[in-house]
């Protein structure tokens, strides 16, 4: 078995793929005969195959004829001053061509000829900072379709400078939709990239998170404490200077606002920020917080909760790491 594993042959274009999924239809049945392929089943792979490659062919034609219609705007704008009406069917065809886009976008191929197709810088140039918040929002929406898990694609919005808008927009766009969105992208840029944390932190991204979580926007303010933890987690040594921003007593404020679902991402944060962190520690055991008393009763209200397990396992597990044994530490230290 080991020697027939090591003698296959694996496919290594489509057009073997094809060859292989035929060869399985035909041992399902029996032996294949040992002769050549037909004519017409050779026909009949060429057709296949040209079938696909012209699927892939009308998807890049898709994104070149979006791409023409969010092109033509400030042309029309200026030709077409105060016909209102005009003016607001354009609008929904430029929605309608962001919208393809980010579908088509899906596909890490498209989103690389995207790239090279200039889709991006027009997003960032034209759309992230345009009057309708509709444009605004799916422009942020694209550029995060096109950066998840696509490094090649990350690091070129990281060089244009894409960073820095989203995170603006994120902070103080009037519309809470494009808030989210741009944090939206802003995720796909910072997360799994060294490149991108750096950038995210010299643009002071923290405090950027910092203020989502208390925006009005319950998406907004998830999202940001969603993303806080993930930076924590998977980058620990970014702890100390979270602690330094008065992040602890920050947080803490957040939990005592009415409570909300996002509230289980903030606990793990100070979850994280007391792990490892002596400073975090001495902030969260700081008495004039009453950090102590408030995870008793939070934890008293979640009891019996299924759907708030996680946030009550957050709970408990910072009021141990906090506070059990405080007490003796304090005596220790009389003596």
């Amino acid at each position: 078995m080991a020697e027939d594993r090591q003698d296959r042959r694996y496919p290594q274009n489509l057009q073997g793929v094809l060859q292989l999924a035929v060869e399985a239809g035909s041992a399902a049945e029996g032996p294949a005969p040992v002769e050549p392929m037909s004519e017409e089943r050779k026909m009949w792979l060429r057709e296949a195959l040209a079938e696909v490659t012209k699927g892939q062919m009308d998807e890049v034609e898709q994104m070149k004829q979006c791409l023409a219609v969010l092109r033509k705007e400030g042309v029309s704008e200026r030709e077409r001053e105060g016909e209102e009406e005009r003016d607001e069917e354009d609008e929904d065809e430029r929605e309608s061509a962001f919208e393809v886009l980010s579908e088509l976008c899906e596909n890490l191929d498209n989103a690389r000829d995207l790239m090279i197709l200039g889709g991006l810088e027009l997003c960032l140039s034209q759309y992230l900072c345009h009057v309708q918040s509709g444009l605004r929002w799916r422009a942020a929406e694209l550029i995060a379709s096109c950066a998840q898990n696509m490094p090649q694609v990350q690091v070129h919005l990281l060089s244009i400078g894409a960073l820095p808008k989203l995170l603006q927009l994120t902070d103080s766009d009037p519309h809470p939709t494009v808030r989210v969105k741009a944090l939206y992208a802003v995720s796909c840029l910072v997360r799994e990239l060294e490149a991108g944390l750096q950038a995210f932190l010299s643009h002071d991204g923290f405090s950027v998170l910092m203020r989502g979580m208390q925006s009005e926007s319950e998406k907004l303010r998830t999202k940001s404490a969603f993303l806080l933890l993930s930076l924590l987690t998977s980058h620990p040594e970014q702890k100390d200077t979270v602690v330094s921003m008065g992040m602890v007593q920050q947080l803490v404020s957040v939990l005592r606002t009415p409570h909300s679902p996002f509230h289980e991402h903030v606990l793990g944060a100070l979850c994280c920020l007391v792990e490892d962190c002596p400073q975090g520690l001495k902030d969260c055991r700081n008495p004039a917080l009453g950090l102590e008393e408030f995870l008793r009763q939070r934890s008293r209200e979640l009891q019996g909760k299924e759907e708030s397990q996680e946030e009550l396992d957050f709970c408990e597990r910072l009021r141990v790491a906090c506070f059990r044994g405080q007490q003796s530490d304090d005596n220790g230290m009389d003596r």
